[in-house]
């Protein structure tokens, strides 16, 4: 029997002698590893981990990194890029920086890589100010990462900037001969009245079986406007842990678009704090799945000041024997008064087999706030579907439409059309018809 959590703890100290850093990401990879020998990987006794079961990942004994250098070219990434939009691109090809497919830059911003960022003395109080700053210290998973983290995004807008154009960040798996845990951290610091888009993709060109364990800090600074595109859509062999941890600043907006369309597991945490007044907090989703695969969403929205917003609408739809999870917590401190805060997520089941567990939460501390949430989970309605086919839509058609239409409102603060799109045609693939949803 393969115990993965001893392999891993037993191959830090090999790692930490072949990637020196500075004592203080020394130190810090020493107090994480010793988490993670407490902590371990999370199960299904875990409240917070009820509906999902890792277990079934944990049979691999995974590689760390990859030794063997894997050249791609731009054809083979093309199609997963929002090629239609001039960026800047970051690409990780095995956990590896790809020079080659990247465009960077450190003239109106600093878009680069982190492991470059972590020994120049330019960078070095972003790196001591919120490197491993918001990311939760007592999770097992995240103490895995920044034990293992060797690199991925830095990104540091400068105050009163707003970036000329988006950021896209991919990392590719390809070509390995056995089974591999990437463990890729990125950095993300906005300034006071800067502006930022950001996608991001992780994917694997062929099928085989992989495990990527991501952590995400942010800062968004006053006055500052983050956006940021995640798109899920990977193999059945493929499975994501995704945790961003995102801190605002007064007078901030920060939204985070999550598109799950595929991959065997996919758990998405993400955690907004709002640390001063007039925060605005957008969180949407739409999770297409079938087959046998499972995508859990965990959100967590704190008010920790007045006159906040935050506007949260994830929406699934579910067939085969694929199984959702949505579980979103706001909490209200007593200091954040005269805020609103809005919270629901809808699901369709299109088969007998397929489930979902909706936990949507409040926690309340103050007294004069509004604060809604809610949860729907049903079939398509008959007579709707009916009443199409009456006038002559066929009913594949009919019932991509309808489906097409209830998952539509989490795409009401896309700022990129370009992004809506693609999601556009992602959604009739996954439907399986031929539509021009933009009629």
């Amino acid at each position: 029997m393969i115990d993965l959590k001893e392999n891993l703890i037993s191959r830090h100290f090999v790692f930490n002698e072949k990637n020196k850093v500075n004592k203080d990401i020394a130190n810090l990879r020493q107090e994480a590893i010793e988490v993670f020998k407490d902590k371990g990987f999370p199960n299904r006794k875990d409240e917070e981990w009820k509906y999902t079961n890792l277990a079934p990942l944990l049979k691999l004994d995974y590689k760390l990194f990859p030794e063997d250098e894997v050249a791609i070219e731009y054809k083979d990434i093309k199609k997963y890029l929002i090629h239609d939009i001039d960026s800047y691109v970051i690409v990780f090809v095995n956990g590896k920086y790809s020079s080659f497919l990247s465009n960077t830059t450190h003239d109106e911003a600093d878009i680069c890589v982190l492991s470059s960022a972590l020994h120049k003395s330019k960078f070095q109080s972003v790196i001591e100010n919120y490197y491993g700053k918001i990311a939760a210290k007592d999770d097992g998973l995240v103490a895995l990462n920044t034990s293992f983290a060797k690199d991925g995004a830095f990104i540091y807008i400068p105050n009163n900037t707003i970036l000329s154009k988006p950021i896209q960040v991919l990392y590719f798996s390809t070509g390995v001969t056995s089974e591999v845990m990437y463990q890729p951290r990125n950095l993300i610091v906005v300034g006071d009245n800067a502006q930022v888009q950001i996608i991001e993709r992780h994917q694997t060109l062929d099928d085989k079986a992989n495990l990527t364990n991501a952590v995400t800090e942010v800062n968004v600074g006053r006055n500052a406007d983050l956006q940021i595109y995640k798109f899920q859509n990977d193999s059945d062999a493929v499975s994501l842990i995704d945790h961003t941890y995102i801190n605002q600043e007064r007078d901030s907006q920060a939204a985070v678009f999550t598109f799950s369309f595929g991959g065997k597991i996919v758990r998405n945490n993400l955690n907004f704090y709002q640390n001063g007044e007039n925060c605005n907090s957008i969180l949407d989703g739409i999770t297409i799945i079938d087959g046998k695969q499972h995508i859990d969403h965990h959100t967590f929205v704190e008010h920790n000041a007045p006159h906040c917003e935050s506007h949260e609408m994830y929406k699934g739809i579910y067939s085969d024997k694929a199984h959702g999870v949505f579980n979103g917590k706001i909490y209200v401190h007593r200091e954040a008064q005269k805020l609103n805060a809005f919270q629901q997520n809808n699901n369709v089941l299109l088969s007998d087999e397929a489930s979902i567990d909706s936990k949507p939460q409040l926690e309340i501390f103050a007294d004069d706030v509004k604060c809604s949430h809610g949860c729907t989970v049903g079939q398509l309605e008959e007579e709707s579907l009916f009443y199409m086919q009456q006038r002559g839509i066929p009913k594949k058609e009919a019932k991509a439409l309808l489906l097409y239409a209830f998952a539509s409102d989490a795409l009401r603060h896309v700022s990129i059309p370009q992004i809506t799109n693609r999601v556009h045609g992602l959604i009739a693939h996954k439907l399986g018809v031929q539509l021009d949803f933009e009629l």
